[in-house]
């Protein structure tokens, strides 16, 4: 009878593996995380996972991108906008050297159309920026700078940091996400330019260069259709935080505190998941059930003769 009841009791334990011990934390810092976004692996959307993540030990999020690692500023998740530093980049606080920026090809992200960016320090006799030929004409060519840009130069080369770099206002050249092409990608070495800098409003205050808030906006989306999963609005209305289940990528809602994987929602009554090679655990009541169950076998295990 012991023998059965050991075997019985291992046979339950088998139909109910260890769950995993990865928690997707809702926040990273001070900054909220919320669905596409995720505190690390098996967490958020798949697709973000490999560009966005949660420095463990300085508690930041992080881009990260084939010409640095730039600084999660603020995440406008109504308006499905990220805000990023680069502290390459020239602003009136700091003037220096820089590579550009640039996003992976496979980034599920494009700028969004408020970033303006300003080369400074470019050469007026070699860079492209001046004089880029048109397409399907060899022969003419035109400026890619924003002629309307200019005052934009005026108050930018007006600040002491970037004034430091003794430059006329002409080697400045204001350039538009648009011009950076579908790889957005400015390679400053290519485009000899020394510098840059970039910003995604004036703050109202057009004229103050002091107040202009510095740094890059990133668009991105949820799908082809942009529709924010019912499932994971599901997940996050009930506490948990968003995750997906290797290696199909599936969908999961990471319970917080337990660690708990559920194919829906944190509340009582949760499915299991049937995804290959990771099995998800039922929630919290269900958890105090089975205990129950394995309890009351091990007790007839024991009082057996």
């Amino acid at each position: 009878m012991k023998i059965v009841s050991f075997f019985a009791v291992s046979a339950f334990l088998f139909l109910f593996p260890s769950t995993s011990a990865q928690t997707c934390r809702t926040t990273c810092g001070n900054q909220p995380l919320r669905y596409p976004f995720g505190s690390g692996p098996g967490c958020g959307d798949p697709r973000f996972q490999g560009h966005v993540k949660c420095d463990e030990a300085l508690q930041k999020l992080t881009l990260t991108t084939h010409t640095g690692c730039y600084p999660v500023t603020s995440i406008d998740y109504a308006a499905q906008v990220m805000y990023i530093s680069d502290p390459t980049m020239s602003t009136c606080a700091c003037s220096q050297d820089s590579r550009g920026f640039g996003l992976d090809w496979d980034a599920p992200f494009s700028i969004h159309e408020n970033t303006i960016f300003a080369l400074l320090d470019c050469s007026t006799s070699t860079s492209p920026i001046y004089s880029s030929t048109t397409p399907g004409n060899s022969s003419s060519s035109s400026p890619l700078c924003d002629a309307k840009g200019t005052s934009i130069c005026s108050f930018l080369y007006s600040c002491h940091a970037i004034s430091m770099m003794n430059q006329q206002v002409s080697t400045c050249c204001v350039y538009a996400p648009v011009d950076l092409g579908p790889a957005y990608e400015m390679d400053l070495g290519k485009l000899k330019c020394g510098s840059y800098s970039g910003f995604y409003s004036f703050d109202g205050q057009e004229v103050d260069p002091d107040q202009w808030k510095y740094g890059i906006a990133l668009k991105y989306r949820f799908n082809v259709y942009n529709e924010y999963p019912s499932s994971c609005a599901e997940c996050e209305r009930s506490g948990g935080a968003c995750g997906y289940a290797r290696p199909l990528d599936t969908f999961v809602c990471n319970c917080p505190g337990s660690g708990l994987n559920t194919t829906s929602g944190c509340s009582f009554g949760a499915s299991w998941s049937e995804a290959p090679g990771h099995v998800l655990a039922p929630r919290t009541g269900t958890w105090a059930l089975l205990l129950s169950v394995v309890s009351i076998l091990s007790l007839v295990m024991i009082r057996a003769p």
